[in-house]
C-alpha cells in the first residue's frame, strides 16, 4: 500500500481491528472518518445511527452480506470532533471469534471503507490538532509500558508534559530571534532590537534546562527499557548462570569450559516494578582467541553503558584485580557496583566473608533474594525524582543535543560580538530542533517513520 496523503488523512474512511490479535472473548473493531456512520450502517441492524447521541453505546446485530446475522454487537460513536482521531469513529465490539473479525473488515470494506495502516489513527490524531508529535509517541509508550513507573511516565507525556516544557523553550527562543530578524532589516540604520545581555543571559539558562533534559534520558531510557545491569566477572565464575538463574530460565548457554561467553545476552525481568535488563559479558581475561577477544570487546562496552555492575567473583580471596581494574577505568560516573561473590555452596563453613558483599549460590537459588533486594534498592536511588520532563525518547534526546549545540553557538557568537546575521542562523536552528519534538516543524519521511512502529489498530 502506498504511504497515506495527507489528502487521504481527511478524505478516506478507515478501518481496523483495535484489540490483539487472535481469538478471544471480545473484540473491537475501529472505524473513523467522513463516512464513518453510513457505511457502518450499511450493515447495521438496530438503532438508526443517525439517531444516536455522540458517546453513547447501543446493542444491535451486523448482518452479512446474505442478509443473515453476522453477530451481535455493541456500537460505540464518537461524533466529531470530540473523538481520538478529530473525526466520526464508530468502535464496534464483537465476539473474539477470527472468523467474525475478518468478516466485519470485509463487510466494512465492501460497504466503502479501507484498511487502516499502522499508526494512522494516531496520525489523524495529530493531523487534526488532537495530539502533537510527542505526544502521539507517547500513546506508543503507554502500549509498550511494562511497569508502573514507564506507565505513569508515558501518561504523563500523553497529557503534554515535556510539550508544554518544550513550547515553553520554543517561545522563548522565537521571541529573541523575532528581534535579531528586525534588527537584521534595519541593519542599514545602525538600531539595536535585541538587548545583547539579555540574549546571552536567555541562551546560558536554555542551554542548563536543555543540557537537564539531555541529562534526564538516562533515567527515561531506563524507565522505558529496563535499567541496563551488566554481569561481569572472570570466567567461569558463574555469570550465565546467574542471569539464567535471575531470568527463571535457561537463556544463556552454561559450561565449565572458560570462555564460553563470546557475545553479549541481554534480557529483561520486572523485579518488584521496576524493569531490569540483565546483560550477560564475556568473561575478563587475556587470550589470543579472536571471536573471544571480540565478545571482551563487547563487555567493556556494556560496563560503559550500565547504570549497575554485578561484579562476580565465586572465592572470598579472590581480587579480581584485572576485572576490577577493567571496571574502574570503564565504569560510567553515576554506575553502582554491587560485589557478588558465587558458589558459596562450594565454600568452607569458615570462610571469611566481607560485609558489603552479596553471596550467593547461583546454580542452587541461594541468596537470589537478597540480592534482588540489593538491586531494587540501588534502583529506587537512581530513578527517583521522575517527573514528566524526563526525556525518553531517542529522537527527542537527539533533538535536544542538536538545540543545545547551535545555542552554544549562538551564546559563543554574542559573546565574541560576531554578526546577529550568524546569531539568528544559529536560533533559527535551534528553533527548528526543538520543533521537531512537538511537529511544529516535521516531514513526511519523519512521520512516517514515527507511525509506521504503532499497531494497525492505534
Amino acid at each position: 500500500m502506498e504511504p497515506t496523503t495527507l489528502k487521504s488523512l481527511h478524505d478516506d474512511t478507515i478501518c481496523a481491528i483495535a484489540t490483539p490479535h487472535g481469538i478471544g472473548g471480545l473484540a473491537t473493531v475501529r472505524v473513523s472518518g467522513p463516512d464513518a456512520e453510513p457505511i457502518v450502517q450499511r450493515l447495521w441492524h438496530g438503532k438508526p445511527i443517525a439517531a444516536m447521541t455522540s458517546h453513547s453505546a447501543h446493542l444491535g446485530s451486523i448482518t452479512d452480506d446474505d442478509g443473515a446475522t453476522l453477530d451481535e454487537v455493541v456500537l460505540t460513536i464518537f461524533r466529531a470532533p470530540r473523538s481520538f482521531t478529530g473525526q466520526t469513529v464508530i468502535e464496534l465490539s464483537c465476539h473474539g471469534s477470527l472468523f467474525v473479525q475478518q468478516r466485519l473488515l470485509q463487510r466494512l470494506i465492501a460497504a466503502g471503507a479501507r484498511m487502516a495502516e499502522p499508526g494512522e489513527f494516531t496520525r489523524r490524531a495529530f493531523a487534526n490538532g488532537r495530539l502533537d508529535l510527542a505526544q502521539a509517541e507517547a500513546v506508543a509508550d503507554v502500549i509498550a509500558s511494562r511497569t508502573r513507573a514507564a506507565h505513569r511516565l508515558a501518561i504523563s507525556q500523553m497529557k503534554g508534559g515535556i510539550s508544554r516544557r518544550i513550547e515553553q523553550l520554543r517561545e522563548q527562543m522565537l521571541e529573541l530571534a523575532a528581534l535579531l530578524e528586525l534588527e537584521l532589516d534595519f541593519s542599514e540604520e545602525d538600531v539595536s532590537f535585541a538587548d545583547r545581555s539579555r540574549l546571552l543571559a536567555l541562551a546560558d539558562e536554555i542551554h542548563f534546562i536543555v543540557t537537564g533534559l539531555c541529562n534526564s534520558f538516562a533515567t527515561g531510557d531506563a524507565l522505558r527499557n529496563g535499567l541496563p545491569v551488566a554481569i561481569i566477572g572472570a570466567t567461569n565464575v558463574g555469570k550465565s548462570t546467574l542471569l539464567n538463574a535471575l531470568l527463571g530460565d535457561d537463556r544463556a548457554l552454561v559450561s565449565d569450559v572458560h570462555g564460553t561467553t563470546r557475545d553479549v545476552i541481554e534480557d529483561t525481568i520486572t523485579i518488584d516494578g521496576t524493569l531490569f535488563r540483565f546483560i550477560d559479558t564475556a568473561g575478563l581475561r587475556h587470550t589470543t582467541d579472536t571471536v573471544e577477544s571480540m565478545g571482551i570487546d563487547r563487555t567493556i562496552a556494556k560496563i560503559e553503558q550500565a547504570r549497575i555492575v554485578l561484579l562476580i567473583t565465586d572465592s572470598p580471596q579472590s581480587t579480581a584485580t584485572e576485572v576490577e581494574q577493567a571496571v574502574n577505568a570503564h565504569l560510567a560516573p553515576d554506575a553502582v557496583v554491587i560485589r557478588v561473590i558465587n558458589k558459596i555452596d562450594l565454600l568452607p563453613a569458615a570462610a571469611q566473608l566481607q560485609p558489603d558483599v552479596v553471596a550467593i549460590s547461583a546454580r542452587q537459588g541461594t541468596g537470589l533474594d537478597t540480592l534482588r533486594r540489593r538491586l531494587v534498592a540501588v534502583a529506587c536511588d537512581q530513578l527517583v525524582a521522575t517527573d514528566d520532563t524526563v526525556v525518553t525518547n531517542l529522537r527527542h534526546y537527539n533533538a535536544l543535543r542538536g538545540t543545545d549545540t547551535a545555542l552554544m553557538r549562538a551564546a559563543d557568537a554574542l559573546r565574541s560580538g560576531i554578526s546577529s546575521e550568524f546569531v539568528a542562523q544559529d536560533l533559527r536552528e535551534a528553533i527548528h530542533h526543538l520543533g521537531t519534538i512537538t511537529g511544529a516543524i516535521t516531514s513526511p519521511d519523519i512521520l512516517a517513520t514515527i507511525f509506521a512502529r504503532f499497531c494497525i489498530g492505534k
